[in-house]
């Protein structure tokens, strides 16, 4: 997003223009969102560039969801000049103080020629271990110096791997189980990894649960696949937790989330044999403490897992069945009528239509629990989604993921208040022809905030009710092509329509006000209110 802080760094643009496209966004979260998609998709960090004071609160947004998704990625703040500084100069804020509990690291360059040095320890630090943001801070007049110095490299990455004695004694803690469960989260992953953890759980006949929107760590048809530790958790999986005697974490953080508040595991002793494996020395024994842990990227674990022999004939097998025929019944569509767009009829017919490498973006609300629970996501690089539970980041996620893989097709499922958090960024896709297709779903409230409403202040609502534009229309009005559907029967030929248009495209889907989630409505949670004493 360009600012009159940093004019030097995009006057130097202007003459690599051809080997480093500048994309520019129209706000500051929606440019920080981007890089982090990109940070997320490619395992690279994203670039962004904003101003100071307002840009780099607007942008401190995506710096949140970096370091709480462990997404590498670089945020260049153009900076007061030196002199200014301590002065209440014009935007000025301390950059470096506020970013340091956001950031994994924070720094501002005060030598020009101390460029090279921290820009390589900026890349190192946001891929190194857990990975995470970075934030540079730009005084004008340190941009505006000329210096000779060279050009460095972050060079090649250390990475930690088990070693053999790890690896004998996580084999011996699984050997050992009767009910074990593999939990898969966290970074840094990849798609060998996906490939890697789906073969050591077949040779082993493992279940694997992922963590909140890591779902394409591991095929979703995988035999071994038992669900995802998110909301709206399925009681069969969380069963599957609460009696697991061994449990083995491949980068997986344990947080709020996949534990349910940490009320599936007991604290500070978890019930299960924790074997914790982590690239970051303090995820290990934060909050549980394991019965064994080691510092070392999961997805090179993964693939030193699936290199050990394989144990015969584990006694967990049919508790493997079972777990994932829970999930695939959890995938039937419900029976009870829906006014509107019948969602989780949408979702599966997508689920069928799209390709397997489909890039599925989502930002935040309660409709992604139907994406959630009926889309099947087959390979890695396919969801594309905030574990920060930020909205507003799927419109420009999504083009990013676009521009990124122009040769793939990129869906974004977004909610009417979570759209127009970043609703502007339709003239980013249209200006750079990102033909990235929006499902705007659209029940006139916040209906996350609405269903804890409900569940705890029945019938006083306040707050949570919209008003919105006509959305086909604002897509239209930007040059992009927009359409509104109302019912079930034409959604499909609405899809296909938007696909063909062969350009930024929007659906707005009208559905039922009452559903607030699958097989959850305003009035049974009423109903349930009443019931309490």
């Amino acid at each position: 997003m360009p600012g009159e802080s940093y004019l030097p760094v995009l006057d130097a643009l202007y003459d690599v223009q051809d080997r480093l496209p500048l994309i520019v966004c129209r706000h500051e979260s929606s440019a920080a969102n981007m890089a982090e998609a990109h940070g997320k998709l490619t395992g690279r960090p994203g670039i962004a560039f904003v101003t100071r004071g307002p840009g780099a609160t607007n942008a401190s947004i995506g710096i949140h969801t970096a370091r709480q998704d462990a997404t590498p990625l670089i945020l260049f703040v153009g900076q007061v000049a030196r002199a200014m500084r301590g002065r209440e100069a014009f935007q000025e804020v301390d950059l470096v103080a506020m970013f340091a509990p956001l950031a994994k690291w924070s720094a501002q360059i005060d030598a020009a020629e101390r460029i090279p040095e921290v820009v390589a320890r900026a890349f190192r630090t946001a891929t190194s271990g857990l990975p995470g943001p970075v934030l540079i801070a730009l005084p004008e007049d340190v941009l505006a110096a000329r210096v000779d110095v060279s050009a460095s490299a972050a060079g090649p990455l250390v990475r930690a791997r088990l070693r053999d004695d790890d690896l004998i004694e996580l084999r011996s803690e699984l050997a050992r189980a009767q009910r074990p469960l593999v939990i898969a989260g966290g970074g840094p992953w990849s798609a060998a990894a996906a490939r890697d953890l789906a073969e050591f759980a077949a040779d082993n006949a493992l279940p694997v649960a992922v963590e909140f929107r890591c779902q394409d760590f591991i095929d979703n048809d995988h035999p071994s696949y038992a669900g995802v530790l998110g909301l709206g958790m399925q009681p069969a999986l969380a069963t599957l937790v609460r009696e697991a005697d061994v449990i083995l974490a491949l980068g997986a953080r344990l947080g709020e989330i996949a534990t349910q508040g940490y009320t599936l595991l007991d604290i500070p002793q978890p019930q299960a044999r924790l074997l914790h494996v982590a690239s970051d020395a303090g995820e290990i024994g934060r909050i549980y403490q394991p019965a064994f842990g080691a510092v070392a990227d999961p997805a090179d674990a993964a693939a030193q897992l699936r290199c050990c022999a394989p144990l015969r004939e584990p006694v967990w097998a049919a508790r493997t069945q079972a777990a994932h025929d829970a999930l695939l019944e959890s995938r039937l569509l419900p029976a009870a009528p829906v006014t509107g767009v019948d969602l989780a009829a949408f979702i599966a017919f997508l689920c069928e239509r799209l390709p397997g490498d489909a890039i599925v973006v989502n930002g935040a609300g309660n409709f992604t629990t139907w994406l959630h629970r009926f889309f099947a996501y087959r390979q890695y690089g396919t969801q594309l989604a905030p574990r920060s539970g930020a909205m507003g980041y799927g419109l420009p996620a999504a083009i990013a993921a676009k521009l990124q893989f122009p040769e793939r097709t990129v869906v974004c499922f977004t909610g009417d208040g979570d759209f127009l958090m970043s609703g502007n960024e339709l003239a980013t896709a249209v200006m750079y022809e990102a033909a990235i297709v929006v499902i705007l779903v659209n029940n006139g409230m916040y209906g996350t905030i609405r269903m804890h409403q409900e569940r705890h202040y029945p019938t006083r609502v306040l707050g949570t009710q919209l008003v919105n534009p006509d959305f086909a229309a604002y897509a239209r009005a930007f040059g992009a092509y927009g359409e509104t559907v109302g019912t079930s029967a034409g959604v499909e030929a609405a899809f296909e329509r938007a696909v063909r248009s062969g350009g930024p495209a929007l659906l707005e889907l009208r559905v039922d006000r009452n559903a607030l989630a699958p097989a959850l409505t305003i009035e049974t949670l009423r109903a349930g209110s009443r019931s309490r004493p």
